[in-house]
């Protein structure tokens, strides 16, 4: 699994900082270029469009020795799908051939196998939990997507591998972009300064007319059919409450620097009711308690024609501030008015960043806590009960144990009823947390 060349170009990414900082662009990328050998060799898991992007992003950096040399999907058409769009952006920085595009539930094993430095994990967010811990025991540096799990159990194992990669001087970061963004940087740190006074609570919303559906095929099993239509079966998903609405609910914490101690809510499915679309709620509504006595109002919605918004506020002595428009109201009023690149992008500037410098940082534990801080919320949902956090994290009832077993013709964790509809959570009569 490693080889000279491979503890060479590691132990130049240990030491090198002869580089211009991508964190300081606004919407240009320029060519920078560090002594030495510059090679970043890229391994990516999950040929999805996030991945495809994040993938994107990491080569935009202006690093020439920055390539994509390995992928890993499920289906193989993936891999050749993200292969294609990532050629026809970075065809110099593109070196994947057939033979390293791997496809199947065992992909993600040889493409860590391989000889690349950094791995992007991207799959459906059911899978991150192992995906990372095999990551992390072969000392290779780590770009995860958010969430990082989709249960407690999961949760519980990211953290551990969190620690792992402390103790290896990995670098481990969570595309939670907001937190490297300067104008929610810039506004968190006001606020955190007392910009509205005492915070009295905030809101949080992903308010939106819902994501895409694929529809079942006659020659599909029933696992392929939930690989592809990953986003309606919680053991790989998580419900929209933890795959989308995980980013505000982070901004939340980032500002509290706490996560919160318990929750009670409602939800359920009104209008999303095909058996296309598995077995999650379409709307969610949290009231989440910090250890101050402070409540986070959060939404999320999937239905279309309602009031939209994806955005974070909050409210204090002194004013108001609308994070996401990085506006302050009140006695210290203020907006951020500087131009930069998407969040998305300076994320993966300055992960290159850190690589090139020598530089270890390390999200896993906000990640991994703000995922848990959606899951909570899902858990106060599905049973219409106040579920603590430490209950919550404790959850011994996991969404799919034998992942590692799976294959194509494995029975999923969940199946349809001879109706040929899911099973759904019943609040008040669901058995959630245990």
């Amino acid at each position: 699994m490693e080889n000279q060349n491979s503890s060479d170009r590691r132990t130049f990414i240990k030491g090198s900082s002869a580089i211009i900082g991508a964190s300081a662009l606004t919407t240009a990328i320029p060519n920078v270029h560090a002594k030495g050998s510059d090679t970043i060799r890229v391994g990516l898991v999950g040929c999805g469009g996030r991945g495809t992007g994040a993938v994107t992003q990491i080569l935009n950096h202006g690093n020439p020795g920055t390539k994509l040399v390995a992928v890993a999907d499920a289906f193989m058409d993936k891999c050749e799908g993200t292969v294609k769009r990532v050629q026809a952006a970075h065809g110099k920085k593109t070196d994947v051939p057939k033979d390293r595009m791997f496809a199947g539930f065992d992909a993600y094993q040889k493409v860590i196998a391989s000889d690349v430095d950094l791995i992007v994990l991207a799959t459906s967010p059911g899978w991150r939990p192992v995906h990372l811990a095999a990551a992390v025991a072969a000392g290779k540096h780590v770009f995860m997507e958010k969430p990082v799990a989709v249960d407690a159990a999961g949760v519980r194992s990211v953290l551990a591998s969190t620690k792992i990669a402390k103790e290896k001087n990995l670098l481990l970061q969570v595309g939670l972009q907001r937190r490297h963004q300067p104008e929610y940087i810039d506004t968190i740190k006001r606020l955190q300064d007392g910009g509205i006074g005492d915070i009295n609570y905030m809101r949080a919303f992903w308010n939106g007319g819902g994501v895409w559906v694929r529809k079942r095929t006659a020659d599909q099993t029933e696992m392929e059919y939930q690989m592809r239509n990953w986003y309606y079966f919680n053991w790989l998903c998580g419900d929209h409450i933890t795959e989308q609405h995980i980013h505000n609910l982070d901004v939340i914490n980032w500002l509290k620097d706490g996560f919160p101690v318990e929750a009670q809510g409602q939800g359920g499915r009104q209008v999303r009711t095909d058996k296309e679309t598995g077995e999650i709620f379409d709307h969610h509504f949290v009231e989440y308690k910090y250890a101050d006595g402070s409540r986070m109002y959060s939404q999320c919605r999937h239905i279309k024609g309602c009031f939209n918004s994806v955005s974070e506020h909050a409210y204090g002595s002194k004013g108001h501030a609308e994070i996401n428009r990085h506006m302050i109201f009140g006695d210290n009023k203020w907006r951020y008015e500087k131009k930069g690149v998407s969040g998305h992008q300076q994320e993966q500037l300055d992960l290159v960043d850190s690589l090139l410098k020598g530089d270890r940082p390390n999200e896993g534990e906000y990640g991994a806590k703000s995922t848990m801080t959606s899951i909570l919320g899902r858990y106060a949902t599905y049973s219409g009960k106040v579920v603590t956090w430490d209950a919550a994290i404790n959850n011994k009832i996991a969404l799919s144990p034998d992942m590692l077993k799976y294959n194509f013709d494995s029975k999923p964790p969940i199946v349809p009823g001879a109706d040929g509809f899911y099973p759904v959570a019943m609040p008040g009569k669901s058995r959630i947390v245990g």
